[in-house]
């Protein structure tokens, strides 16, 4: 029942300065966040990539209102390609953009956003990787499609990301999982109307199993964006059924969150990538963490009165 309150608090001014100036705030930021800068950041991806993990990156940042803001968005994933290039870690490091970022909600706002999101997919394809396009809200998704559709004739290897509560989402993995398609499947985390979303959580489950059945039995590569046990298991179930071997999927948790079972999942063999978030703009990330999991709010609540 927080979730709907915290999604509303990420989007507000006064609590996004309370929180921000709250002292112990950056303490917990951290565990989430390891860093404002590429620099910062680079020494985790060594570590965990040396740990045999690999890395989705996000630079942080939702709130563009002007195009200069999202060209800013552009060059950020532009100048972390060109940090990482002589790491020589290939497809082990991607990038995962939210179109939003690059313009996505501005007028004109779908040619735009591909404009800006071209260079971040050509420059990673130049250096061996590939770049995943996040889902936002429903409103946003026919174009997130369509600049996937787009992208993938000259980058196959162009991933995308659906939502387990949205009604279309079944529809869409089907569509989705053809051969040479990279698809992660989440529970979701934006608050969307009864509508067009399921609202209780044993049916957001079920319809999680339900597409990533489709998306195992297809011909794609599922990428399986969950931290709960059970789903982890249905998920290593059903790929045992539909004849996938461990290099046919993967694992995707947020950094910060159940990093034994990360380590735990490369070690039995499982490719695990660990969604990893860097940048100054942190606040609607961070609360949207918040949202998804109890745990995590716990956690906060902890830190800020023990600290505080």
């Amino acid at each position: 029942m927080l979730g709907p309150v915290i999604l509303a608090a990420s989007r507000s001014d006064r609590m996004r300065r309370l929180i921000s100036a709250a002292p112990v705030t950056k303490q917990v930021v951290d565990r989430f966040i390891p860093g404002e800068s590429v620099d910062d950041v680079v020494p985790i991806i060594e570590d965990l990539t040396g740990k045999g993990l690999e890395l989705t990156m996000d630079v942080v940042g939702e709130d563009i209102t002007r195009p200069e803001q999202a060209a800013a968005a552009r060059d950020a994933y532009l100048r972390f390609v060109d940090r990482i290039k002589d790491l020589e870690l290939g497809e082990r490091v991607e990038m995962s953009v939210k179109l939003s970022m690059f313009g996505q909600a501005l007028e004109g706002g779908h040619e735009l956003a591909l404009a800006n999101v071209r260079p971040v997919v050509e420059a990673a394809a130049a250096i061996g990787t590939t770049v995943t396009l996040d889902a936002e809200d429903h409103t946003t998704l026919d174009s997130m499609f369509a600049i996937h559709e787009e992208l993938r004739r000259d980058f196959p290897q162009t991933g995308c990301v659906i939502q387990a509560y949205l009604f279309r989402t079944e529809a869409d993995a089907r569509r989705l999982a053809a051969n040479g398609s990279r698809v992660r499947l989440v529970k979701g985390a934006y608050k969307e109307p009864a509508e067009v979303a399921y609202q209780q959580k044993h049916e957001i489950d079920k319809a999680y199993v339900r597409v990533l059945k489709v998306l195992m039995e297809g011909a794609g590569y599922p990428m399986i964006g969950s931290h709960d046990p059970r789903l982890i298991s249905v998920a290593q179930e059903l790929a045992r059924r539909a004849g996938r071997k461990l290099d046919e999927y993967e694992f995707q948790m947020l950094y910060g969150i159940r990093s034994d079972e990360h380590l735990r999942l490369a070690a039995e063999g499982h490719r695990m990538r660990v969604y990893t978030a860097y940048g100054t703009d942190w606040y609607g990330y961070f609360m949207r963490r918040l949202a998804e999991k109890p745990a995590n709010l716990r956690f906060f609540a902890r830190s800020m009165i023990s600290k505080g």
